[in-house]
């Protein structure tokens, strides 16, 4: 290693102990014992353009393990990126600060994702891989390789250890992603001491037996083997390849060097300068990097440049050959979203209701397939589910290791992963994709939903067979509580339609969402049509079907529960009463609305109300008061007939009516 090379490992290093020492907070272990492996990657083997962060064929890197953020966080800083600049690294963990305890995507620039559950960053480091290769299919041309590039993804043990890791590299390994490049922390310390307690695993021959690549590195701080395994990596295009690198947790601390102890916590005072001693740091100043680091780092970013400004020149003689895929490059990032969008409202007969019963997933298998003539970046597919979920583009291809151009994903059983992979296709760039499952099983996504959200990933979750319509199949798999549950998360907006036209108002919202994630939340059961659904549904909540004046009550409800409401008012209405029904297929999108309009809608001076939805009532208490009811799952659903289960659990015109009345 040479001196400069020792030198800049180093100011990693320090930089790192010093900001989470300032901070007194952070875990140092993890930029310590990697500093080697990232800077040996960064430096002379990854293409990124600091001056362009942004660059579309850019490397992609994500470290995995998040809490190792200030690792991130002094390369960005040392290479020039977006003004990270030494007070930033000073102000770590503090409020506002661009240095927070995570990588926060959209936050800091640099970041491709938002980390920190562990081995959430493998998921979406196969989602990128699978968007490179999808990409490249669709616009390079012989002798204008636009779109080619790596992967790279940093974890330690306890992403290998996380379920959801075998689950997208068990993916990856199938679908033969040869530039997806892991790098694997050996260290084997988690926090709560050796991993000889809970994990003793050949982590080598498991991911092995996934398809990839693996080689090993016995010494994380030899740069030269490090370079050479991943130079082997890059070579196999046909496989995805896996280093293991061994490295020491808290590397350079004495006191630390090896221990559980140096993982979430500073590394004291007197560590810190011990740190400084034994790696023969030139200053005791914090945050000092000699001059010759910063001039290094800068003459590096200056020839990553000239890379990225290789790719423009290209890219440019490229769009002059080929007009059309310019204009394709173009609608694929974004160019014609507005296009589309007006196009969508304009479609007379998807606004029309049809006069059929049909259930909301065939409804939105159809619409699926209007959309994918309008939108050719639009790719998606379901966890093993694709038939029953209604999610298969017709024609579209399936995507493989042999058609990559194959617009149909096709997940596996691996709901978590698939949500992961699919937020890896949008951070990606000029896609757009779905993902599903029966809404039961929603709760296999709800970690990497929680991170589409967080990120401002517009993510389309395409949940069937909604509540006890279910029947037979029982209640595992008929869903109750799973609807709170995505109602609670920020940031995201849950549709459950009651017919087609409110199922097209669903998928709408969905794709013209820039910066929030969707559910669609479809029944697996035929629903007839109902009178007066309209584009109004796009507001989250309306008035479906009104009475003269101030009305006595207001019927509420979604879904299959939406026509129930309205016979129930022919009832009422037929006994003198005067009944509002509101359909309410989004809270989300009625809570957007103007204060204005949710009291048109929702007058308060009402306070006679009636939730109907075959879920958990708990989200309806905003809307019912303390003065209203509720006719909703209260308990686990049941076995038999789903005609059957909505008479046995109270969901008829009859038990409607008589909540209703109670109220009057």
């Amino acid at each position: 290693m040479s001196n400069i090379d020792r030198l800049s490992v180093n100011a990693i290093r320090v930089l790192s102990a010093d900001a989470i020492q300032k901070a007194n907070s952070g875990h140092p272990g993890l930029p310590l014992g990697c500093a080697p492996m990232a800077y040996e990657l960064w430096m002379n083997h990854m293409n990124h353009n600091p001056a362009d962060p942004e660059w579309a064929n850019r490397d992609r890197f994500i470290l995995s393990g998040g809490h190792g953020s200030m690792l991130l966080y002094s390369l960005l800083h040392l290479f020039g990126y977006g003004g990270l600049s030494k007070e930033d690294l000073m102000q770590f963990r503090q409020l506002g600060a661009k240095t927070p305890g995570h990588p926060e995507y959209g936050h800091t620039v640099g970041v491709e994702a938002t980390t920190g559950p562990l081995g959430a960053g493998m998921a979406m480091a196969v989602g990128m891989a699978i968007g490179e290769t999808h990409m490249a299919s669709v616009f390079n041309k012989e002798n204008y390789p636009v779109v080619d590039h790596y992967t790279y993804a940093l974890g330690g043990d306890g992403c290998m250890m996380e379920g959801i890791s075998s689950e997208a590299l068990s993916l990856a390994g199938t679908l033969g992603l040869g530039k997806l490049i892991i790098l694997y922390d050996s260290n084997r310390i988690s926090i709560e001491g050796s991993t000889d307690m809970t994990f003793t695993e050949d982590v080598q021959k498991r991911v092995e037996a996934f398809g990839f690549q693996t080689l090993y590195v016995e010494d994380g701080n030899d740069l030269a083997a490090i370079g050479a395994a991943i130079e082997e990596a890059k070579a196999d295009t046909s496989r995805p390849s896996f280093i293991t690198i061994r490295t020491e947790i808290g590397y350079g601390c004495p006191s630390k060097q090896g221990k559980a102890s140096a993982h979430g916590e500073p590394l004291g005072v007197d560590n810190v300068s011990a740190l400084r001693e034994s790696l023969g740091w030139p200053s005791t100043e914090d945050f000092f990097v000699p001059e010759e680091v910063y001039s290094h780092f800068a003459k590096a970013a200056e020839e990553k440049a000239e890379a990225g400004a290789a790719w423009s020149a290209m890219f440019a003689a490229y769009c002059a050959e080929y007009p059309e895929m310019e204009a394709l490059w173009d609608q694929y990032h974004g160019s014609k979203d507005q296009e589309i969008a007006d196009a969508l409202l304009a479609d007379e007969e998807l606004w029309t209701a049809s006069g059929k019963s049909e259930a909301t997933r065939a409804i939105s298998g159809k619409i699926i397939n209007r959309l994918k003539d309008l939108m050719p970046n639009l790719v998606g597919g379901s966890a093993d589910l694709g038939p029953s979920n209604k999610t298969e583009m017709k024609g579209a291809g399936d995507y493989s290791r042999d058609n990559r151009g194959g617009r149909n994903f096709h997940f596996g059983v691996r709901e978590m992963a698939m949500t992961g992979i699919g937020n890896g296709l949008l951070l990606y760039g000029g896609l757009r994709a779905y993902v599903a499952t029966f809404f039961v099983f929603s709760d296999y996504t709800k970690p990497m939903a929680r991170l589409s959200s967080l990120m401002g990933v517009p993510l389309v979750f395409v949940f069937t067979h909604d509540s006890i319509g279910v029947g037979e199949d029982g209640p595992t798999h008929e869903p109750v509580e799973q609807m709170v549950t995505f109602r609670a998360l920020p940031n995201f907006n849950v549709i459950r339609p009651c017919d087609g036209v409110e199922t097209a108002a669903a998928w709408y919202s969905a794709i013209t969402s820039k910066k929030t994630p969707t559910a669609l939340v479809l029944s697996r059961q035929n629903l007839e049509p109902v009178a007066g659904t309209s584009r109004e549904a796009l507001k989250g909540g309306y008035v479906l079907d009104d009475c003269e004046g101030m009305p006595e009550l207001i019927l509420m409800a979604s879904g299959s529960e939406v026509g129930l409401a309205v016979k129930a008012k022919a009832v009422l209405a037929a006994e003198g009463h005067k009944v509002r029904v509101v359909s309410m297929p989004s809270m989300e999108l009625f809570e957007a609305q103007s204060p204005e309009y949710r009291e048109s809608v929702l007058p308060g001076a009402v306070r006679r109300r009636v939730a109907v939805e075959a879920l958990s009532g708990l989200s309806w208490g905003r809307y019912v008061g303390l003065d209203g009811a509720m006719v909703t799952m209260d308990g686990f659903g049941a076995s038999g007939p789903a005609a059957t289960l909505f008479e046995h659990f109270g969901f008829t015109v009859e038990n409607v009516v008589r909540v209703a009345r109670e109220l009057l």
